[in-house]
């Protein structure tokens, strides 16, 4: 990454990589979230859910119309139609632009989408494909100019080189699509793909190599949040997961994470503000 800039404005708000870690919230917007606390049709509860997380601290809201859980791992996961998932997001992003005091992020794989969402408030969207859904996707980015995350994704949990140096060259090159497309280098966030076509080994392989991404220069996402592989690990549903999300946040924030997205937002911001005190050091002036 060539870019010297460590700020970027979402939205209304500033970012800083590096001075402090933000927590987005993830706000599934679905009956069929893997985690178990998709609001479904119930767009108000939605928005109750979204104003709460800001009054516990998230920095951004993620809304998504669409599970992404993996068919590897759900039989019953399907892909939305697009009329669908707006149908779902819309709603709720209206009904928060304007109240909330923190920016509004799309969760989504379709152009479409992320036009429509862009449109009604949105300012920044949220690729879990990493742009292999739809190939509109990075033209549709350049022309509206919001920051994207790109979520590393592969089909089949394969590397023959390693998950670590493959992840990252996934990454690199999905990155350099955007900015070819039209959008500045700095508007470009990456996500290593926590549990999107990695074993649980896979997953924690690179949760260790984490510093390995972040080197690449791009301020870096992690979803750990009630994953899988925590479950695998601990050997507990998605509801009884928070410690074991707590451990992954702070050796994220150890490694050089700049955000980190979470489901339980008052807990994981306390865990936050505890590790960024001591990786990123503490004064009472604070």
């Amino acid at each position: 990454m060539s870019t010297d800039s460590r700020e970027l404005l979402i939205g209304q708000s500033t970012f800083i990589w590096g001075s402090r870690t933000y927590v987005m919230g993830v706000l599934n917007v679905t009956p069929d979230s893997f985690s178990g606390d998709g609001t479904g049709d119930d767009s108000q509860r939605a928005v109750d859910q979204a104003l709460r997380f800001e009054d516990e601290g998230a920095d951004i809201i993620d809304i998504g119309g669409e599970s992404s859980r993996p068919r590897s791992v759900y039989k019953d996961a399907r892909s939305v139609p697009a009329d669908e998932e707006t149908a779902r997001v819309l709603p709720v992003i209206e009904a928060l632009s304007g109240r909330l005091g923190i920016p509004i992020s799309i969760d989504t794989q379709k152009s479409s989408a992320v036009r429509l969402a862009v449109a009604a408030g949105a300012a920044m969207a949220n690729d879990v494909s990493m742009f292999g859904a739809d190939p509109d996707m990075p033209g549709a980015l350049a022309e509206l100019g919001v920051p994207v995350v790109i979520n590393h994704a592969r089909e089949r949990a394969v590397y023959p080189s390693g998950v670590i140096p493959e992840v990252i060259e996934d990454l690199r090159r999905s990155a350099a699509l955007v900015v070819d497309a039209g959008l500045p280098e700095s508007h470009v966030i990456l996500d290593p793909g926590i549990g999107f076509g990695k074993t649980t080994e896979q997953s924690i392989d690179m949760q260790r190599g984490l510093s390995e991404l972040v080197d690449l220069g791009y301020p870096v996402l992690v979803g750990t949040s009630r994953k899988s592989s925590i479950g695998e690990v601990l050997g507990l549903p998605p509801d009884q997961r928070l410690e074991g999300t707590a451990a992954t946040v702070a050796l994220a924030i150890e490694r050089g994470a700049d955000i980190v997205r979470v489901h339980d937002v008052r807990e994981i911001v306390r865990v936050v503000r505890m590790s960024d005190a001591i990786v990123r050091g503490w004064s009472r002036t604070n």
